[in-house]
């Protein structure tokens, strides 16, 4: 099971992701690709809030529900990164639904298809956001 994202300020949101990535895998690993904070400053136009050490040894703490972190560095084809790991699913917060997802990660529903990976968007149960913690600390 993979899953991905930059997990800057994490929040009650993402433990829900990763609670859904255990329930997911069952037994299986959870593997988290954490964006490099190169990438994220290349992504989002701003390096972020926590460094990347932070935020993995963050993840890595949910023992639990993470089995493993690995590097995402970015860059237009994220294939060869998923591929390495070898999932068997990968698993995306709904806020994705209304975006193209495999257009993103730069693969097509037909090339997930030929490596055997299904595609799980999860619902996103709380209206949470880095972003709208952010924005609440500047408004203090």
């Amino acid at each position: 099971m993979y899953s991905g994202g930059t997990f800057d300020i994490p929040h009650r949101g993402h433990l829900d992701l990763l609670r859904w990535c255990r329930e997911i895998a069952g037994e299986g690993e959870v593997v988290i690709a954490l964006n490099t904070d190169e990438f994220v400053e290349e992504y989002k136009g701003k390096r972020p809030i926590m460094e990347y050490e932070d935020r993995k040894a963050i993840l890595e703490a949910f023992t639990d529900l993470v089995d493993r972190v690995v590097e995402n560095s970015g860059g237009a084809d994220s294939k060869p990164a998923i591929l390495e790991v070898d999932p068997d699913v990968i698993v995306v917060g709904s806020d994705w639904l209304m975006k193209d997802y495999c257009a993103q990660m730069d693969f097509s529903p037909e090339w997930l298809e030929e490596h055997g990976i299904a595609l799980c968007y999860i619902p996103r149960q709380l209206d949470r956001s880095t972003t709208q913690i952010k924005e609440k600390i500047k408004s203090q």
